[in-house]
């Protein structure tokens, strides 16, 4: 069984307003170790995983949130410019969370509205993780933005970068 490690960081942006408490996104999949299970990992590329997304959780969304975009993202991943493994947009601001395999490839078990956007293997839904072998475990940045529209308009691919944009440029006033 390969590790595959995780780092979960917390980024409340987007353009909403930071609350006033804790705006955290964690998943209660990923064991005290920071491994994520083998249910999660990618059956290509030579794992062997399942596949399934991650279950995710969130708490104290800003209120004047009109949506929610999640992203999962491996700085790791030799490409030159990490890999996005998912990328979700338009989820209701009174979302506090998502289950197992609501990655799945058409949005079945999304949120009514929520769209996922083209990841790094070209598909619109969840790849799990599946660093080259012989790799040492790669970190997976879950970040969670509050939006300040309640629909973001853009092509899939635009989407991610812009979102990929956001996650590495300095913080602002209105970003924690």
């Amino acid at each position: 069984m390969k590790a595959i490690g995780l780092c979960t960081f917390l980024l409340a942006a987007g353009f909403a307003a930071p609350p006033a408490s804790a705006f955290e996104i964690s998943s209660p999949g990923v064991g005290s170790d920071n491994t994520i299970p083998m249910k999660n990992v990618a059956n290509v590329f030579g794992c062997s995983g399942s596949g399934v997304s991650l279950p995710l959780v969130w708490k104290d969304v800003p209120k004047d949130a009109k949506s929610l975009a999640i992203s999962i993202y491996d700085p790791d991943a030799p490409t030159g410019s990490g890999f996005w493994h998912w990328v979700i947009v338009n989820l209701p601001p009174g979302t506090t969370s998502l289950p197992d395999g609501a990655g799945e490839v058409g949005n079945a078990k999304l949120p009514a509205g929520a769209v996922q956007a083209r990841n790094d293997a070209g598909f619109a839904g969840y790849l799990g993780p599946c660093p080259p072998q012989g790799d040492p475990p790669h970190h997976y940045v879950i970040t969670i933005f509050a939006v300040n529209k309640d629909k973001l308009e853009s092509t899939q691919t635009r989407l991610a970068r812009s979102l990929a944009s956001t996650c590495t440029s300095p913080p602002s006033p209105k970003r924690a």
